[in-house]
């Protein structure tokens, strides 16, 4: 397995792995949101190209995750937002997509970004370090989200980023 940058060419197999991924069985002919969200964040200024990796085994694009730029707060406080993480069904539950969060937190923090904020599993991200997001004064974007939303503070973290998180602005279609 190979993680790296998503180059140019992967583009349509990172929309089939998340059309793929995030199929729900009652509709098989309609592509899921998440597969055309990871097209219109590529084209919004939030934008981080050195932040959306693959998995490809051998010559296929298997898995992709993406982070964006994000807020927090009034003073808006720049930090990720990462999603949607996305595995091909045949490659689930071996390992890629816990791959793929390594090292999209490993590049993140090479970046000097301060926080990643997700909405999803605490029994899965919580592997990576990632918390309730009220641990660090970081209110969910939509307030039922609860303990599902969660964030991982890297090593530029200030205390200073507390506040409502605000995703990149393609997500406010989802």
């Amino acid at each position: 397995m190979l993680i790296r940058v998503e180059l140019p060419r992967d583009e349509d197999a990172i929309r089939l792995v998340h059309a793929r991924a995030f199929r729900r069985p009652e509709a098989t002919d309609e592509e899921p949101i998440e597969a055309r969200l990871v097209d219109d964040l590529r084209d919004s200024p939030e934008w981080i190209p050195e932040l959306s990796i693959v998995a490809i085994n051998r010559t296929d694009v298997v898995g992709h995750v993406v982070c964006t730029r994000a807020y927090v707060g009034a003073d808006a406080h720049p930090v990720l937002g990462l999603g949607p993480l996305g595995v091909s069904p045949r490659w689930q539950h071996q390992g890629v997509g816990s791959e793929l969060m390594r090292a999209a937190i490993a590049a993140a923090d090479a970046l000097g970004e301060p926080l990643i904020g997700l909405l999803g599993s605490p029994d899965f991200y919580g592997r990576f370090g990632f918390v309730t997001s009220t641990d660090h004064g970081v209110l969910a974007p939509e307030r039922g989200w609860g303990k599902h939303f969660q964030v991982r503070v890297l090593r530029a973290y200030s205390a200073a980023a507390r506040g409502a998180f605000r995703y990149a602005k393609p997500f406010d279609s989802v």
